[in-house]
């Protein structure tokens, strides 16, 4: 599902409310997610899972086409672990 896609299927759900509102709150939330993350905090939304930054080291990779030695530098990425309710409804055979 795309972000539009997902402002299309909410808005579908709250015809009470504008597109462009619901672009907005969209927005939003990924923005403050964004922030956070930046800001190096972690954000949980409960029944579907946690968004954390982890960061990796400073090491020594390849360079793939040529085998050369290529020093790779600190990186701070972002990670995410489901939450029990998604990992349960992923799983759910019923």
């Amino acid at each position: 599902m795309t972000k539009s896609e997902l402002i299309q299927r909410l808005a579908e759900q709250n015809p009470h409310l504008y597109q462009r509102d619901v672009e907005r709150i969209v927005a939003t939330i990924f923005d403050e997610i964004s922030s956070a993350l930046a800001e190096g905090d972690r954000v949980e939304l409960r029944g579907f899972g946690a968004f954390s930054v982890k960061a990796r080291d400073a090491r020594v990779g390849r360079n793939p086409r040529t085998g050369e030695a290529v020093n790779v530098s600190k990186k701070y990425v972002p990670f995410f672990k489901a939450g029990k309710d998604l990992r349960d409804r992923l799983n759910d055979n019923d």
